[in-house]
């Protein structure tokens, strides 16, 4: 999508605003002894008590075989993203980390965003691996300025979670936002400087870095969307949608 009036950016604003405040919500619900269900409840709750849309229920993207069945996509520990709350029983323990990624819909404007929240207290590793990725997401941002391209993005996000020690999963990365959950251009999460596609103002894109504490391989569960690292290892997963514009990246779900 590219902001095209002051109405559309006004909604899109809207829109980031309301989904920061479910996060800001469910994060606080993540506890030993929430199941994933619970988490998944609250969040399209909310979202339907603000009279808007939650965007993954009943998507179905680009070579799935049905359609996603919740409103919040919740991955635990070693499950990378799109972990399905409600057709199993999950359970969050003390030490787990659990990845909590949504969408809605406000007046027709989609935005997505995703934090990855520790369960009790986790370990040193832990904690470094949602440092490291969270602040791969930061350095990105600020590469999503008019002028640059893609790969100044991608580059400054493998460059931040490799030198902290940790993997960039390649098969999966960012992707434009706005009219429809998932838009051209895609965001490799890996990259070269002054590669790829023109970042122009007015574009709005969904930044996700996703990293692993063990090898970057993934491979996807018999459920047909969740991803989870092949080695078995922790993953992280932080997300944001932005608007570029002339001075810089305007963060929308913060």
């Amino acid at each position: 999508m590219t902001i095209k009036n002051d109405i559309e950016r006004a909604n899109l604003i809207e829109a980031g605003k309301r989904l920061a405040a479910v996060l800001a919500i469910l994060r606080t619900k993540v506890a030993p002894g929430v199941t994933a269900e619970e988490l998944d409840d609250t969040a399209e709750q909310m979202i339907r008590d603000g009279g808007d849309t939650p965007c993954f229920l009943g998507y179905t993207p680009e070579g799935a075989q049905h359609p996603y069945p919740a409103s919040l996509c919740v991955s635990i520990n070693d499950e990378v993203v799109h972990g399905i709350p409600n057709e199993s029983v999950k359970i969050l323990k003390e030490g787990d980390i659990v990845g909590l990624d949504l969408g809605l819909m406000h007046n027709g404007i989609i935005v997505d965003a995703a934090i990855t929240v520790p369960v009790g207290k986790v370990n040193e590793e832990t904690k470094k691996l949602l440092v490291a990725t969270e602040q791969a997401l930061a350095v990105g941002i600020v590469q999503a300025v008019p002028g640059n391209h893609i790969g100044d993005i991608s580059y400054a996000i493998q460059k931040e979670i490799e030198s902290a020690g940790f993997k960039v999963v390649k098969e999966l990365g960012g992707h434009g936002v706005g009219e429809f959950v998932h838009e051209e251009p895609f965001i490799p999460n890996f990259g070269r400087p002054g590669k790829g596609e023109l970042l122009k103002e007015g574009m709005v894109l969904a930044l996700e870095p996703i990293s692993t504490a063990g090898k970057a391989a993934v491979i996807l569960a018999s459920d047909g969307y969740t991803y989870r690292t092949k080695d078995g290892s922790r993953s992280a997963h932080f997300e944001h949608t932005i608007l570029i514009e002339k001075g810089g990246a305007h963060i929308i779900t913060e």
